[in-house]
């Protein structure tokens, strides 16, 4: 079982991200779990002033790869794909997207995530096909103490 420095390691790797600090998503990561969250600010609204879904597949697709890279402790994992579901528009407030592992396989891993207002109301959801690279987890990608 991993260690809890590797889940560390890998919080800091997120919160290194330039995407990530220009959000200021925060990340708690554990085994096989992930949350996520983001505050909402107006400079991510869409026209119609609501968060705008870039934002939504930020949030699941960061909490499922973070479920699935806590299982992987050499290399960072990529997304192959990721479907996400939009149900619920937010304006305020915080989002929270909760990722899990829900299968693992030799060469592929399953994660899905949900995403919740500040309310606990589900506001999205999705899920995604997560797979090894070939770069290392070290300090080079952020993957610091």
């Amino acid at each position: 079982m991993p260690s809890q420095d590797h889940y560390r390691k890998l919080e800091n790797l997120m919160h290194s991200a330039p995407i990530v600090k220009l959000t200021r998503a925060r990340a708690l990561i554990g085994d096989g779990t992930a949350e996520i969250t983001i505050p909402v600010r107006e400079e991510f609204f869409h026209a119609a002033h609501a968060l705008h879904g870039s934002i939504y597949f930020l949030a699941l697709d960061n909490a499922a790869f973070f479920a699935v890279n806590s299982l992987v402790e050499d290399v960072f994992v990529l997304t192959a794909s990721f479907t996400t579901y939009l149900t619920r528009p937010v304006t305020s407030g915080e989002i929270r997207a909760a990722g899990k592992v829900v299968s693992r396989g030799n060469s592929q891993f399953i994660a899905e995530s949900v995403l919740y207002d500040e309310d606990g109301k589900e506001i999205g959801r999705g899920n995604g096909i997560f797979v090894k690279s070939r770069i290392a987890l070290d300090e080079r990608v952020g993957y610091t103490a």
